[in-house]
């Protein structure tokens, strides 16, 4: 693997083995085929769990939180278990690893619950003076207020899906409650927001040498019908979709206004060592709104980060040693001369 950005990290083969990296996730027993449920978030974990090993970490590999409970042998948890089964499960692998001492990859539980929760991340948007669209939540057996704003198209989700599960858009008020009262029965907090077609614009954020935030060139997500959702189906790869159609944002005051943008957000996030920053843009208009923000996301090489560091020459492999190398620099595991910048 050869260097090929000033802010590349390799670590040297004396921590490589020296450390015992244990990475945990659902699928990381198995053997790159897709799931049934799942999709190709399977065919992701064995990829990665291959990536860690090409790179030369001393990798095991656990696929539930159970290896969490007591102190794993471990001095460094790779943790891609983001979807436990229950509400806010984002946050259990922190929680525990926090509890036990053990440095892990991503961010503290606190950070990614703040992450997870699309409705705060919104509320943190607009204090940062990044404009997003109108939104309301319903919190599961809160209060609830009347519709604070008007919208011809409204899209409802559970406030902290992943993937588009459980999203749909409807045309009014009536039709939000009926679809929010699906969710509720379902465990979940609803958020309802103004509908912002066209076009999905992601701008990705490692950790790289240094240890300041790294933001990597925005990638932008042409869609045959940029008035349609994708599904949940069409990102696990549950039906024949083809790869993301990507490109990235070659218009200079786009990619600046997307820059400073994720600038002003960065304060209420950092640290962590990687994330995606997701804004809605038409270009007719020129309106960039906020979204959401997604910390320890997909860095499956089909997906946007990935393809986004392959722009810049990082291919995945590393792409992946520059966030872990990142992450054991910022929690103290690396000694004084371990980290070398790439040339």
């Amino acid at each position: 693997m050869t260097a090929t950005h000033p802010r590349h990290i390799r670590i040297t083969a004396a921590d490589k083995a020296r450390l015992h990296i244990l990475f945990l996730a659902k699928h990381a027993r198995a053997g790159g085929r897709p799931d049934a449920q799942d999709g190709n978030h399977a065919v992701y974990h064995h990829e990665m769990r291959t990536t860690l090993e090409a790179i030369g970490l001393h990798v095991d590999v656990a696929d539930s939180y159970d290896a969490l409970f007591d102190r794993p042998d471990a001095d460094f948890v790779v943790t891609l278990l983001n979807r436990g089964g229950f509400q806010n499960s984002e946050m259990l692998a922190p929680l525990l690893l926090s509890r036990r001492a053990v440095p892990y990859l991503g961010a503290s539980p606190i950070v990614r619950g703040l992450s997870d929760d699309k409705y705060l991340s919104k509320l943190i948007a607009r204090a940062r003076g990044v404009p997003t669209m109108n939104a309301q939540l319903f919190r599961r057996g809160g209060l609830f207020d009347a519709p604070a704003f008007h919208a011809d198209r409204l899209v409802v989700k559970p406030n902290a899906s992943s993937a588009s599960w459980g999203v749909k858009m409807v045309d009014d008020w009536s039709q939000a409650q009926d679809h929010a009262d699906s969710l509720f029965a379902l465990g979940h907090d609803v958020l309802v927001e103004q509908w912002a077609p066209l076009l999905d614009v992601a701008v990705p954020v490692i950790g790289g040498s240094g240890g300041q935030p790294w933001i990597l060139p925005p990638m932008l997500y042409v869609p045959a019908d940029p008035h349609r959702e994708r599904s949940y189906e069409e990102k696990r790869g549950l039906v024949d979709a083809g790869d993301d159609p990507l490109i990235l944002v070659e218009d200079t005051d786009l990619r600046a206004r997307l820059e400073a943008m994720t600038a002003a957000l960065l304060p209420e996030l950092w640290p962590f060592d990687y994330g995606r920053f997701e804004f809605r843009y038409d270009p007719a208009s020129g309106q960039l709104l906020f979204m959401e923000v997604n910390l320890s996301c997909n860095l499956w090489s089909k997906k946007t980060i990935a393809r986004s560091a392959a722009s810049i020459g990082l291919d995945h492999a590393a792409l992946v040693e520059t966030i872990v190398g990142h992450s054991l620099e910022r929690q103290g595991l690396l000694s004084d001369a371990i980290v070398r910048v790439a040339a």
